[in-house]
């Protein structure tokens, strides 16, 4: 799929509550519905999906969900360092705890196709170098 037919916003940064990863995808809805489900057509748990943020430059950077059993990558979306850095220090400061830091959603035409609380999100540098210092890791987490 590709990466232009996904916009990405980040809310709940500046107020209470948990800091929410909202992804609307534009493209042909049976695409991305294939991808976010498992076999039985039921859409993908929380605990089998990774999110990651490789920074590519200084101002931009890609948001990647992937499949955490299989590794296939399920969503790509450009993003701005910018608020995306500023979404996971809410998430840390203002996020529940180690599981429920932060909300991802992804939608189409408005309708919600994915809703899960999530605790981890792994930044990395455009060499693949982790960022722990940026990533949201729980404790008791080894990487």
């Amino acid at each position: 799929m590709r990466r232009d037919y996904f916009t990405v916003e980040v809310t709940n940064v500046d107020s209470a509550g948990i800091p929410s990863l909202d992804i609307e995808y534009d493209g042909p809805r049976d695409q991305l519905v294939g991808r976010l489900t498992d076999g039985t057509g039921d859409p993908l748990a929380a605990e089998e999906l990774d999110v990651t943020y490789r920074l590519q430059s200084n101002e931009r950077g890609v948001i990647g969900i992937t499949n955490r059993v299989t590794g296939e990558f399920l969503v790509e979306v450009n993003a701005d360092n910018e608020a995306v850095l500023a979404f996971i220090r809410a998430a840390r400061d203002e996020g529940g705890d180690d599981e429920t830091r932060y909300r991802l959603r992804i939608h189409h035409d408005g309708d919600e196709l994915l809703s899960h609380e999530k605790g981890t999100l792994l930044v990395y540098d455009a060499g693949g170098d982790l960022r722990r210092s940026e990533s949201l890791i729980p404790s008791g987490v080894e990487l």
